[in-house]
């Protein structure tokens, strides 16, 4: 019996389109999918599902297919665009600002933000929705992690992080995991780049939650994330009333050298 490759739908999103231009540019090239697999260090099996959309591209995968075929910026191109469809609508805008943002303010009030937070921080903190496969867990990882590729750019944003005490205390994940993420936040205290400090229990109630950033044009945006859902505040009144309130909270919180020393003190707690 002949094999039949399985046919493809390059237009119902960026995913199939990817997979598909996969395809196209590999048979172009003569190959097999054993042969590029050895070409770009994968596997047969994820190429296979990637050109059927049936899995999300790995965020190294791109510049390695560019390379193989002398595509210049093109699957990158299209990866940007994919990791996108992941998300609701809302939070593809905040992601657009985010990408394009000189500051961003984030404050964490259970857990870090996103930007801060380690792969293995992050894989375990989504797997507590129950609702994802493996798979899905595992496409929101490489999505989120692929928003900190710009922090490794030539020109990074200016970031500011205000993490709630109870983010150090609560264990998520195995110690390994957690000394891992703190260490790593400790790392970010306080660099050219990233300032970090901790609101704690001491200073009491306050009502911020969620994170600010603002883009390069100077209009500074909000948004609120919850488990489920986020809300993304655009209105220059609703986004003044935030700044307010993430400015006080700033004046509460513990200073840098301060703040790095009670991280040290929570990474003891994680000992193995």
């Amino acid at each position: 019996m002949t094999f039949r490759p399985q046919a493809l739908t390059p237009y119902l999103s960026a995913r199939h389109y990817f997979g598909s231009e996969q395809r196209r540019h590999r048979e172009r090239a003569g190959l097999s999918l054993v042969q590029l697999a050895e070409i770009v260090n994968s596997s047969k099996s994820t190429l296979a599902r990637i050109e059927t959309a049936d899995l999300m591209p790995p965020p190294d995968i791109r510049n390695r297919l560019d390379k193989a075929f002398g595509t210049d910026d093109r699957f990158h191109g299209l990866y940007e665009l994919a990791r996108r469809e992941i998300h609701p609508d809302q939070y593809k805008r905040y992601m657009d600002f985010e990408s394009r943002a000189e500051v961003i303010e984030q404050y964490g009030a259970q857990t870090l933000p996103g930007l801060l937070q380690t792969e293995e921080y992050a894989r375990t903190l989504i797997r507590c929705d129950e609702d994802l496969c493996p798979e899905q867990v595992e496409e929101l990882v490489a999505a989120r992690m692929s928003r900190k590729d710009r922090l490794r750019s030539d020109n990074p944003p200016f970031r500011w992080a205000i993490i709630d005490e109870s983010v150090l205390l609560r264990p998520l994940g195995s110690p390994a995991c957690m000394r891992e993420q703190l260490a790593s936040l400790l790392e970010q205290v306080n660099t050219p780049n990233s300032k970090v400090q901790v609101m704690p229990f001491s200073a009491g109630l306050h009502r911020l939650l969620g994170g600010a950033l603002t883009p390069p044009d100077g209009v500074c945006v909000a948004y609120e994330e919850s488990f489920r859902a986020g809300h993304l505040y655009e209105d220059p009144a609703a986004v003044k009333r935030w700044r307010q309130q993430y400015d006080v909270l700033r004046a509460n919180s513990l200073t840098l050298d301060e703040s790095a020393e009670r991280i040290r003190t929570a990474m003891k707690g994680y000992r193995p």
